[in-house]
């Protein structure tokens, strides 16, 4: 994945705010990045442009090749659903749905013949097969951000973007996950991009990208 150039800026009341400013930067096939600042440095806005989930106001994303804002919503929509996975800090689990169903839920959506087989192999690798009949509102927090892993993997990714996946973890658990995490993403070669606030789960991935007000400092 490639960044070039990417700039966000919005209007706040009749004055521009530049919430990112000439982000550049490039993560090789299998590499994991952590991009780390403090509250409202552009973060988020920054996995959301890698995403393409949100459109800069100039640059562009180069996803294996493929520039994403070259591609109208839908193909961008289309292209994530083939390479992407997603962890969020607020689990995002469906709550009618128990685990095994929410991890099936993917696969499902891309018409998957042997979709349960797939997901209660990737609980597994969790360690998660005894609770999977259970429903998220039954899980702790920890179980449901594994729970949350297991989704992300098991449509193996090209790469996996995680905003803040321990932030509502307590450290002995957050630890666990990342521990979870960093695994599955050797073991399947994915590409992993973070945004974390926590410095000793930044320090664990092979590069770091740090910002400032919008703008790259290291």
């Amino acid at each position: 994945m490639q960044a070039v150039g990417l700039t966000k800026q919005v209007l706040s009341g009749d004055q521009p705010l530049v919430i990112l400013h000439d982000v550049s930067f490039e993560v090789e096939t299998g590499e994991s990045l952590a991009i780390v600042g403090a509250s409202g440095s552009g973060k988020s806005t920054l996995l959301g442009l890698l995403a393409g989930l949100d459109i800069p106001t100039r640059g562009k994303v180069l996803l294996h090749g493929t520039d994403l804002f070259e591609m109208d919503e839908d193909g961008r929509a289309r292209l994530r659903g083939e390479l992407a996975g997603f962890v969020f800090q607020s689990f995002q689990l469906l709550p009618a749905l128990n685990a095994l169903e929410n991890v099936m839920l993917p696969l499902e959506l891309a018409g998957a013949k042997d979709a349960r087989q797939r997901a209660e192999t990737s609980l597994q690798q969790v360690g998660l097969s005894a609770r999977a009949h259970h429903l998220p509102k039954h899980l702790s927090g920890g179980e449901q951000q594994r729970v949350a892993l297991a989704r992300a993997f098991v449509t193996q990714p090209r790469i996996l973007f995680a905003d803040e996946p321990t932030g509502n973890l307590d450290a002995a658990t957050g630890s666990q996950v990342i521990e979870l995490m960093l695994e599955l993403n050797r073991a399947q070669g994915t590409t992993l991009i973070l945004v974390t606030h926590d410095e000793a789960l930044a320090r664990r991935c092979g590069k770091q990208l740090r910002l400032a007000a919008g703008r790259v400092v290291q």
